[in-house]
């Protein structure tokens, strides 16, 4: 996604179409920058609700900019270009896009606005898929959101999208120098949050889940049908990290109590005792998502989704969010 040291086919293309007041043929070349565009508002906003709003803004910016592109950048960096700046103005007018305390006594924050991404919309562009899976992964979204937002587009832009410094500088109105100091800074916090990571994001990264990961879902989507509670906390790390969202937060708790917790919030209990699940993936992670059948129903209704972290055969991280009236997953209403 850097710029080229001659203009090519696309470029050409698209300044030819803009002369030529040729909207159909306009919309061919920018549309197959949608899906990748989106997925980049989305590192950098952590919503996906937002990103699809600022990917359309991001196009109506594009359209409206479209006589000054004259082919010195690629018409992919030229967008992104676009669509960042289009989230820093965003960012810049939305002060409540920034992780708050949780209250935890390690002083984790939480990102209440976080939604997960649906795999289904992911990018199919094997340049774009070579990192997809660590670089949409939860972890790592929650972790670019500590960043202060130039900070987090010279991250992003540098460092996942492997833009040169001088490219990211113009693209921002930055010197090379500041581009420079950001992302030191910007690495430092990453690997605060990612201290037991992998931090090295242009290199090839897994795209599937393994089959441990595979197995463990399984499980722990048959336990939930089983109502198998010696099941269900056998998967879980004793530290492991919950969080629900939008709702109780963040806690780090052992397996038993972590169990004991839900079942006092009704999980097992009357109405909730009836399950179903699919095997699914949202941010290139395995998720079950869940389905409920209540007293008399007919049906079992799509409830939330729980997305696992597995690690070494056991749930390290799950972090829930609700299912309900989000039809962008992709996941049928029903079973």
């Amino acid at each position: 996604m850097t710029d080229g040291s001659t203009i090519g086919a696309d470029e050409t293309a698209f300044i030819t179409a803009v002369r030529a007041g040729d909207p159909e043929r306009f919309t061919q070349l920018t549309e197959r920058y949608r899906r990748e565009l989106q997925v980049h508002c989305y590192r950098m906003l952590a919503n996906y609700d937002d990103a699809q709003d600022l990917t359309q803004e991001t196009f109506l910016r594009v359209w409206h900019k479209r006589e000054t592109f004259g082919g010195r950048a690629t018409l992919r960096t030229w967008m992104h270009r676009i669509a960042t700046n289009a989230c820093l103005d965003f960012l810049a007018k939305r002060r409540d896009r920034s992780p708050v305390p949780s209250g935890l006594p390690d002083a984790v924050s939480e990102v209440p606005y976080l939604q997960p991404y649906p795999d289904r919309m992911l990018p199919e562009d094997p340049q774009e898929s070579v990192v997809a899976r660590e670089t949409v992964e939860l972890a790592f979204v929650v972790a670019v959101q500590h960043l202060p937002p130039r900070q987090r587009a010279v991250l992003i832009l540098r460092d996942v999208l492997g833009w040169p410094a001088p490219t990211v500088a113009a693209a921002l109105e930055l010197t090379v120098a500041s581009v420079t100091s950001a992302l030191a800074r910007a690495r430092a916090t990453m690997r605060e949050h990612l201290s037991h990571r992998r931090l090295d994001w242009r290199s090839p990264a897994a795209r599937e889940l393994s089959d441990d990961e595979r197995d463990v879902l399984r499980s722990y989507i048959e336990a939930h049908e089983r109502n198998d509670l010696a099941g269900l906390t056998a998967l879980l790390r004793d530290d492991l990290r919950f969080t629900m969202l939008p709702g109780s937060g963040t806690t780090t708790v052992g397996a038993r109590d972590a169990v004991e917790g839900w079942v006092a919030g009704g999980l097992f209990g009357p109405g909730y005792d009836d399950w179903r699940g699919l095997a699914t993936t949202v941010n290139r992670m395995p998720a079950a998502a869940l389905y409920v059948r209540t007293d008399g129903g007919t049906e079992h209704r799509l409830l939330n989704i729980a997305v696992l972290r597995i690690a070494a055969g056991e749930i390290t991280e799950l972090t829930g969010f609700d299912a309900t009236d989000k039809p962008w997953l992709g996941l049928p209403p029903t079973l």
